[in-house]
């Protein structure tokens, strides 16, 4: 029988990005569910409503700060966080950013820092995370991937790689873990209707009319997208089945139609599509 609620399966989350977007969504979601959730950002002056009085949940979250582009110290803070609730039964890590410039248009310290947040730090907590987990024989890790990972995004080299990189963890982890009590998610989302191109780093002197071409196809695709709730509900659903499993998230055509396709058709017809979908081809 499946559980009516994800605090019924997870008495303690830690979500990773909690201030705006999907982070905050799933924040939302879960505290609407009974889930006691600490919430990362930088600056936790963001994460102000979730903790004010007469916000719904409020005796539920516990603001941290986080930042991932210290590892050790990103560690630390999970760590002691995960002593503070007792062990969490639920991480979600959904934090990180974007860098649109053709590859070679950006110094390479740029996407080596991107990687470095968005994929090394990212498995350094889901190493910390799932230790406790199997210690206890019970959890879910989610780590956010995205649809990037089977649709490279143009001119986003570094945030293709590092999702990319997610998914093969997720992958590899669901393997190694069947059996244990421990779940993962990999959710892999399309373009929602968040505020996360105003976060995009754009490297002064990486404009072409090509490259503005594609900026425009992907400010375009993100404003049409769906809410942040939407993705909430899919990860609830999936939470709720207690069982590990890939989760495509977003539109109809980018989560059900766009791989369909892609699964049947040939990588060139892919790139053909992908290319006219961004207008560079």
């Amino acid at each position: 029988m499946s559980a009516a609620r994800v605090s019924d399966l997870h008495r303690t989350a830690l979500v990773t990005g909690a201030s705006t977007g999907l982070g905050r969504a799933f924040t939302e979601m879960l505290l609407a569910d009974g889930v006691r959730v600490w919430g990362t950002a930088r600056d936790t002056a963001r994460l102000a409503n979730f903790s004010a009085p007469a916000s719904p949940g409020a005796s539920l979250f516990t603001p941290v700060t986080l930042e991932l582009r210290d590892g050790a110290g990103a560690e630390k803070t999970f760590l002691e966080a995960d002593r503070a609730a007792g062990g969490f039964d639920l991480v979600i890590n959904n934090a990180g950013y974007g860098v649109f410039a053709p590859f070679v248009a950006a110094e390479f310290s740029v996407w080596q820092e991107q990687l470095e947040v968005m994929l090394i730090s990212t498995a350094r907590l889901s190493h910390a995370a799932l230790r406790g987990m199997l210690a206890r024989k019970r959890g879910a890790l989610v780590n956010l991937s995205s649809l990037a990972a089977e649709f490279p995004l143009p001119f986003q080299s570094a945030y293709n790689m590092a999702k990319a990189g997610l998914t093969a963890l997720n992958e590899s982890l669901m393997v190694e873990l069947a059996g244990t009590g421990v779940i993962i998610l990999d959710v892999r989302p399309g373009d929602y209707r968040t505020d996360f191109e105003t976060s995009v780093r754009r490297p002064a002197g990486a404009g072409t009319p090509r490259v503005d071409r594609a900026w425009a196809a992907f400010e375009k695709m993100m404003r049409a997208g769906p809410p942040p709730a939407q993705a909430a509900a899919d990860v609830r659903r999936a939470l709720l089945r207690n069982r590990s499993a890939t989760v495509r998230t977003g539109s109809f055509f980018q989560a059900v139609l766009a791989p369909f396709f892609s699964r049947f058709g040939s990588l060139a017809l892919r790139r053909r599509i992908q290319a006219g979908y961004f207008d560079v081809s």
